[in-house]
């Protein structure tokens, strides 16, 4: 049979674009504050869920709540394909142009967090399956569209799907939360706590960031008044070029640092302030391994660590700090690790550790996933990518970046950023391209229909 699946969705059009805008402006952050048994990642993400299940309801779906955990929209009998994609979005830190949940649309571009991780993509997928519904393509195979509430912090709500529900592993499947043709590999993810000791007790408290995934775009330090602190500020943060402000008090004073957000899997797209912070503290109270260890961390990847490692088909370590905190003068940078298939947890360790710049206790994580390119998920996808838009130059590659294919067997990331595009996925002015987001609806229709026929 020889469908069109571009002309399968053009009906949906408008009525995609007003439903994804309404969905973005649902503030899903993780919220610990509302958590409780029955929500159990707080108000705003259970909003997000509950609005995607009534929108399947809706349109004729299976519509499964999951203990709230997840909300899962299916239809059709047999051999089970799933896509996993997540409702729960970053905070929306730093300067924005637009209103972070607003879903301003400017020029055919939709801005807001979420727009293009996961929810755009999400909704994408959500007309795909709709699409197929509608015209009796779902047929002799059984689809679900699982939407988590917890990927940025964890992805305890697939843990919960499969190991408290036991709901059963797809065939074949895949996640809209990457890029275009596919990602066949994704580097373990880990983190650790780095501790460290405090020599000055002038320094009364430091904070910065807050998601272990994204790197740290402001950080602030109370310390004690100190006439050094303003008189060496403006040299050392100048030639550095990057923004500060300091507020003085009768007894203190308090400096903020800015930088720029980036996500966690490229932390060397960013810059890191909170790091930045700990290396001027380190000048002005003449605290040298501290300074050192902000240098350790601001170069990305483990050079100066001796902890750095590389692999043919996942590439380099690579270390980000996203969380900086203190507690009766111990430091602690909370770290995301991210790391090829021949690196020993315990070695890492072991080499920050003996570094003498404070300690770790525990490096914990996941293995890293690699398919074989030429298997049937691979190859199928990647035909389904290049017909459907004719691009067949872009390579399938691996990543950094986490997916939920690592939580799901069979699975395996696809789409939906297309190559050369920056959506600022976990930056300020988060956008997607509307006209992605309608092609990425054929995209993963007609891909849905080829993985049900597969055996």
């Amino acid at each position: 049979m020889n469908i069109d699946f571009k002309k399968l969705l053009k009906p949906y059009k408008n009525e995609s674009i007003e439903n994804l805008a309404s969905w973005i402006k649902i503030n899903s952050v993780d919220d610990p504050n509302s958590a409780s048994k029955e929500y159990p990642f707080g108000i705003g993400v259970e909003n997000a869920l509950k609005f995607i299940a009534e929108l399947g309801l809706k349109e004729g779906f299976n519509v499964d709540r999951c203990d709230n955990y997840c909300t899962e929209i299916s239809f059709g009998e047999g051999k089970l394909i799933s896509v996993f994609a997540h409702a729960d979005v970053v905070p929306a830190t730093g300067k924005w142009n637009h209103d972070p949940f607003g879903a301003v649309i400017e020029k055919n571009i939709m801005y807001g967090r979420g727009t293009s991780d996961d929810k755009g993509p999400a909704m994408a997928a959500f007309y795909a399956l709709k699409a197929l519904k509608d015209n009796n393509l779902i047929d002799g195979y059984k689809v679900s569209l699982v939407i988590g509430g917890n990927e940025e912090k964890g992805g305890r709500c697939l843990d919960y799907y499969f190991n408290k529900l036991n709901k059963p592993a797809p065939l074949y499947g895949f996640t809209p939360d990457a890029d275009f043709p596919l990602i066949y590999g994704e580097k373990g993810i880990g983190g650790y706590v780095h501790k460290y000791q405090l020599k000055s007790s002038e320094i009364l408290n430091i904070q910065g960031g807050i998601a272990v995934n994204s790197v740290i775009d402001e950080a602030k330090a109370v310390v004690k008044k100190n006439s050094l602190l303003k008189e060496n500020a403006a040299n050392f943060f100048t030639l550095l070029n990057v923004k500060y402000a300091i507020v003085e008090n009768d007894s203190f004073e308090e400096i903020t640092v800015y930088g720029k957000s980036a996500h966690g899997s490229i932390p060397h797209y960013g810059l890191n302030a909170g790091l930045i912070l700990l290396k001027f503290l380190g000048f002005i109270y003449k605290d040298e391994h501290l300074s050192q260890l902000a240098e350790c961390y601001l170069e990305t990847t483990g050079k100066k660590m001796n902890t750095y490692y590389e692999s043919e088909y996942l590439h380099n370590t690579t270390y980000n700090v996203g969380v900086i905190s203190t507690k009766d003068n111990e430091l602690s940078l909370y770290v995301n690790f991210r790391y090829p298939e021949n690196v020993n947890l315990d070695e890492v360790k072991d080499k920050i550790n003996s570094l003498s710049l404070g300690s770790v206790d525990k490096i914990y994580g996941g293995e890293p996933l690699l398919f074989d390119p030429k298997s049937k998920l691979v190859s199928t996808l990647l035909k389904v990518y290049q017909e459907e838009t004719g691009d067949l130059e872009t390579p399938i590659k691996t990543i950094g970046g986490g997916t939920y294919a690592k939580e799901c067997k069979n699975t395996i990331a696809f789409g939906s950023a297309f190559p050369g595009r920056n959506d600022k996925i976990h930056e300020p002015d988060e956008e997607i391209h509307l006209d992605d987001f309608l092609k990425s609806q054929s995209i993963y229709a007609r891909a849905i229909y080829e993985l049900g026929k597969l055996k």
